[in-house]
């Protein structure tokens, strides 16, 4: 896997942006995030985790993850946009004392949901529950 460039260099190239810190806009996405894990959990209490729905589960993780990064950039007084605003919040991770695998593993989830997105990616049960486990863990930290 590759390196995540670092957030400074995003900041560089224009992909983010210093703000004023925007408290409204973290405090509505963190709600959302909430929102989101809440759902997760009662979804993987009454249907499980199998091969067929392991794409969503997937999804829901990065989804929830990336809430509570971006809440904390609009808390920091950042942004981003266009292309590679998404690696960029990976990048910013660092930022929150992310470990390395750790930042690794977002940018993959990140690439992999792309994947289902973009290409009809499919991902097994195996690979969903690994990205539940990261965003219990991740969740705890960022909330």
């Amino acid at each position: 896997m590759r390196v995540v460039k670092s957030f400074e260099e995003f900041i560089e190239d224009g992909t983010v942006k210093k703000i004023t810190a925007d408290r409204e806009r973290a405090k509505s996405l963190v709600l959302e995030a909430e929102r989101k894990y809440s759902s997760l959990q009662e979804i993987i209490q009454k249907i499980k985790i199998s091969n067929d729905n392991a794409n969503d589960y997937i999804e829901y993780c990065y989804n929830i993850v990336m809430f509570l990064i971006r809440a904390a950039m609009f808390e920091s007084g950042y942004t981003s946009s266009g292309q590679g605003a998404h690696e960029a919040e990976v990048a910013f991770t660092r930022k929150l004392r992310f470990s390395e695998a750790e930042i690794q593993f977002l940018d993959q989830l990140r690439y992999f949901r792309n994947g289902i997105l973009y290409y009809g990616k499919r991902f097994d049960k195996e690979y969903a529950e690994k990205a539940i486990d990261f965003t219990k863990k991740i969740h705890k930290r960022l909330k």
